[in-house]
């Protein structure tokens, strides 16, 4: 690390503008605010009301909800920063954040691009580019072929000559996109066709690499950070293995099982990789960890990381506020001696997803949002708020939760605790498969490789059944949430009335010198329930006699930060919500659905089925691979669905013939469309 002069010039400034959305964007507004900076965000038509604007202290409209339409526009951005007067600009992560054309830009308008100069990102942005740097820095590499030649034949022989299983990457690629494993030759072609048509639509640039796939490895990276001065530091590693679709879902920081021996090489192998580029600000240099100890260099990205807070955790370092000081030509805030580890940290990606159903996106209102108090060991990194939509136009990501203790067992502890206080209600998210995973014993006893998803999948997906006492008891509390919440409406309806004692404008089943009764039907894991609720009038309030099964239970109930119950003399306090008729049960160990039936008004069409196969999620249709007519066979692919930059291939159930297709590509689907009429084959289910 070279001296530093504490009399090189620098100016902080005074107005950034945050070319993101979400809870990056947020993320850097609070840092802003702590600095004294002033913020400006920008948006799209589906963010006009997003937390990153409010939180801001001014906007600009950049375009309609698709990214290439707003948040890619680098002329709209810089004219915004123009407009707004901001000295610089924060890309955050994806988006813009390693586009060396719009970074550039910002040059050519005098504007101070938060991040590496262009050459360094030129230098990584091409994943097989930044392997023959590597080579000549004498960084170690997995074995691969990343030349010129682009041809199928040519990138097949090498993966045959590798053997299999191989990795195909997009260069330009990243955050798993334009990346598939290819396990024999046989797949070869699907892959390559597939990666090249994702990688042309998420980054314009359908250039491949191969490499051999090392079939237990960790992935394991390394924080830099480098000034404009010559200074070099690493503020240590995270280990990021714990992935699904190549995409990042549990984070920790520092990396188990690390010795100080080897912590250090690749501290200095991730430096080495950033001065061979001549790096300045935030990145981090990716490995991969074998069994053995050995490690090779995978990619560098040239941006602040989604993981970014665990490393804040254990260092007590703020890196955006690092990256504003280092782009104000300010010297690191620390040299290497100044930097030590401190516990422990973990961050897990909470989605809007069905990880029941292979990950599927999920879209809809964040019509319920309760999570566990922040404090100095919770943090919680999000860019919504209840009542916000999580739209099919980006990613599905609705919050981190990132926390620290002073080992990884008392970490692992407080992220059970906090996964088990975090509920969301209107969409399927992947916190009960979150919970499950880091509760798995092969994770609590670091068992961890980057396949670890697939290898423990039956453990991590197992689902016990509730026993049927606490089934009864999840249905008595239903019912009683669904009386409660309708009488609380009717009552808020009618607060105004005149005489809102009057029997006629009570929301019970009252009747002249009868009893006051409820039936209702609830359907719960496919079965249906009849339950009857009396209510009593008593001294101590409302009290009530739930009938289920034959069985009666004694209740007293109040909506009090969820439900407060007492059933048959067992308190107990609930988290639960409704919407549209579906009741969710917060527990610690996921969400139980209770859906209220509602009465056959004799709407219903006994024609709604169809034999067609319909849309998994909202989407476009980006490829359409067979002709009406067609004969197919079982689980060739049909179409390919695009959803939140993630493709999904819809395939034939059986043999069969494809009869009618009812879109055309680069059309828009609503999920649960039929996207075309099938017929199986005679004699086929």
């Amino acid at each position: 690390m070279s001296t530093q002069n504490h009399n090189i010039q620098s100016k902080m400034f005074t107005k950034i503008l945050i070319a993101n959305r979400g809870e990056i964007a947020c993320r850097i507004i609070k840092t802003a605010k702590k600095m004294g900076i002033s913020t400006v965000a920008v948006y799209s038509d589906a963010d006009q009301n997003a937390l990153h604007v409010k939180m801001a202290d001014e906007a600009v409209y950049i375009g309609s909800s698709p990214s290439r339409e707003s948040y890619l526009k680098t002329d709209r951005v810089i004219q915004a920063a123009i407009q707004t007067g901001a000295q610089a600009i924060h890309p955050g992560y994806g988006f813009l954040s390693e586009n060396s054309e719009f970074c550039r830009l910002c040059d050519e308008n005098n504007i101070t691009f938060i991040g590496p100069p262009i050459g360094a990102i030129e230098a990584m942005g091409s994943k097989s580019a930044a392997k023959n740097i590597m080579e000549a820095a004498n960084v170690p590499l997995v074995p691969g072929y990343h030349g010129d030649d682009q041809s199928e034949t040519t990138i097949k022989a090498a993966a045959d000559k590798m053997g299999y299983p191989v990795l195909l990457k997009a260069t330009a690629g990243g955050g798993g996109k334009g990346m598939r494993q290819i396990w024999s030759a046989d797949e070869f072609s699907e892959g390559f066709d597939a990666v090249k048509r994702e990688a042309l639509s998420s980054f314009g640039d359908d250039t491949m690499l191969v490499e051999k796939y090392l079939t237990q490895p960790r992935h394991v990276e390394i924080q830099v950070f480098c000034d404009n001065h010559g200074n070099t530091v690493y503020l240590f590693e995270r280990d990021c293995s714990v992935q699904r679709r190549h995409q990042k879902v549990v984070e920790e920081a520092p990396a188990f099982s690390m010795s100080e021996t080897l912590r250090a090489q690749m501290g200095e192998a991730a430096i080495k990789s950033a001065q061979a580029i001549g790096y300045q600000g935030a990145g981090t240099v990716e490995f991969l960890l074998d069994v053995d100890g050995s490690f090779y260099f995978m990619e560098m990205n040239t941006r602040l990381q989604v993981e970014h807070p665990v490393t804040e955790f254990i260092t007590k370092q703020d890196l955006v506020e690092w990256q504003l000081r280092v782009a104000a030509n300010e010297i690191l805030p620390k040299e290497q001696h100044e930097l030590s580890i401190h516990g422990h940290a973990f961050e897990a990606r909470i989605y809007a997803e069905d990880a029941n159903n292979d990950f599927l996106p999920d879209t809809g209102t964040l019509s319920f949002i309760r999570t566990p108090v922040e404090n100095e060991f919770v943090r919680i990194d999000t860019g919504v708020c209840e009542g916000d939509e999580v739209s099919v136009f980006y990613d599905p990501m609705i919050a981190k939760l990132i926390v620290w203790g002073e080992n990884r067992e008392k970490a692992l502890k407080r992220l059970t605790k906090a996964l088990s206080e975090y509920h969301v209600g209107g969409v399927k998210t992947n916190v009960e498969f979150l919970t499950k995973l880091v509760t798995s014993t092969p994770f609590i006893e670091e068992n961890i490789d980057t396949s670890f998803i697939e290898k423990h999948h039956d453990d991590i997906f197992s689902d016990t059944p509730l026993s049927n006492a606490k089934r009864d008891t999840e249905l008595v509390k239903s019912a009683l949430y669904i009386l409660l919440e309708q009488q609380n409406r009717f009552t808020n309806k009618y607060k105004n009335n005149a005489d809102p004692t009057s029997p006629w404008n009570t929301y019970n089943a009252w009747q002249f010198n009868d009893k006051s009764l409820h039936s209702l039907s609830l359907e719960y894991a496919g079965e249906t329930y009849d339950v009857n609720v009396e209510e009593l009038t008593s001294t101590q309030g409302t009290q009530y006699v739930v009938t289920l099964n034959d069985t009666k239970y004694d209740c007293i109930a109040n909506l009090k930060n969820g439900l407060l119950t007492t059933i048959n003399n067992h308190k107990s306090s609930t988290m639960i919500s409704i919407q549209d008729h579906v009741v969710s049960i917060y527990t610690p160990t996921g969400t139980l659905s209770v859906n209220h039936i509602q009465p056959d008004l004799g709407d219903h069409d006994s024609n709604d089925a169809h034999g067609g196969l319909i849309a998994p999620m909202n989407g476009t249709m980006v490829k359409i691979l067979v002709e009406t007519g067609e004969a197919v066979t079982k689980d060739q692919p049909l179409v390919i669905m695009e959803a939140m930059k993630m493709e999904h291939t819809i395939r034939a159930p059986d043999n069969g013939t494809v009869d009618t297709i009812y879109y055309n590509e680069g059309d828009m689907v609503d999920g649960g469309a039929e996207l075309l009429a099938f017929t199986a084959s005679e004699g086929e289910s």
